[in-house]
């Protein structure tokens, strides 16, 4: 049996501003914006090229046996790309604060692009949720 990670829940405070930061500025691609029932709406968002949405919602409590999340909470969550210099120029063409590319070096953290798979940037949502964008060797499909 496969255990997918198909949705990644991100807690924000609006979900209209969220929205269009991650639709708009990040460029994931809307696939659900709904209110599945009465007062609760759900979007969902997905990144190009990923088999993993986020889920942005309203009105919905947290799932028996877990917390819920504050806005603002959520770090760490990873993105992959094969040319992190490009998606950089890309977020930051679209307004996005992206923090310059780092590489884990001797001393710590060290400006600049690292060996295969020591290639790193964040950004944080209106809300403060922050992103990881690590440079990959090649397309997921292809490793």
């Amino acid at each position: 049996m496969n255990w997918t990670l198909e949705v990644v829940l991100v807690p924000v405070t609006d979900l209209d501003r969220a929205k269009a930061f991650y639709a708009e500025r990040v460029g994931f691609k809307v696939d659900l914006d709904s209110e599945v029932a009465p007062g609760l709406r759900i979007v969902q968002l997905t990144p190009p090229g990923s088999r993993c949405s986020i889920a942005l919602q309203e009105g919905l409590p947290a799932v028996p046996g877990t917390k819920e999340m504050a806005p603002g909470t959520l770090h760490g969550v990873q993105l992959c790309v094969t040319d992190i210099e490009a998606a950089r120029a890309e977020l930051v063409g679209r307004g996005v604060d992206v923090s310059p590319v780092r590489h884990v070096g001797a001393a710590g953290w060290e400006d600049g692009k690292g060996e295969t798979w020591n290639s790193f940037m964040t950004f944080t949502d209106p809300d403060g949720n922050g992103w990881v964008v690590q440079e990959a060797p090649s397309e997921l499909s292809e490793r």
